[in-house]
């Protein structure tokens, strides 16, 4: 599909309030995002395998670098983090923006614990919910690595209970204002 057809569709009639909302351009949720006056911190997913290999890696590079992103002072510091289950995609973001934060996906202990991660350079690992519940340890594997875990898709409340119990810096979910208050209560 083209950004005009993707333009025309309804992304928002779902949500209770009934309003409509059409997709954003990473253009303009960086605009909106970066000039919020608190800072928020953008978790940007490349996709692969797609018929432009590192070509993905390489724009999202040149509007990062456009917005002042791409080179943060440090990790701790950076407005934005890339994540991908692609190791090579992890690669090629690491290479040219070596303190951006990144994350390697995936949804195997497996690979998780392997060297996939360090080979790759990845400031961190993704497993999913389903992943960390099976393999906890992945957690403090990850951080005697001095590597962070972000955490997909945790949308109930004792998987809150347990990425907090676990030490996970991040999580992904579909429900944020209901996982931040659940946060509040969990501390």
């Amino acid at each position: 599909m083209t950004l005009a057809e993707l333009r025309e569709l309804d992304f928002g009639s779902w949500h209770p309030s009934g309003a409509s909302a059409s997709v954003l351009t990473l253009r303009e949720l960086l605009t909106l995002t970066l000039d919020w006056r608190r800072p928020v911190r953008l978790f940007i997913e490349t996709k692969h395998p797609v018929r432009y290999g590192s070509l993905v890696e390489q724009k999202l590079l040149e509007m990062l670098h456009e917005f002042g992103v791409a080179m943060p002072p440090s990790a701790d510091h950076s407005r934005a983090v890339v994540i991908s289950f692609s190791s090579a995609g992890v690669w090629r973001i690491r290479r040219h923006a070596p303190m951006l934060p990144t994350i390697l996906l995936g949804d195997t202990a497996r690979l998780l614990r392997g060297s996939a991660a360090t080979a790759v350079g990845a400031t961190g690992i993704g497993p999913s919910v389903t992943t960390l519940r099976q393999y906890p340890d992945l957690v403090d594997r990850a951080a005697a690595a001095g590597r962070v875990t972000y955490c997909w898709t945790v949308d109930e409340l004792v998987d809150v209970q347990l990425c907090a119990d676990l030490g996970v810096r991040w999580v992904a979910t579909n429900h944020p204002a209901k996982v931040r208050d659940w946060l509040v209560t969990v501390d």
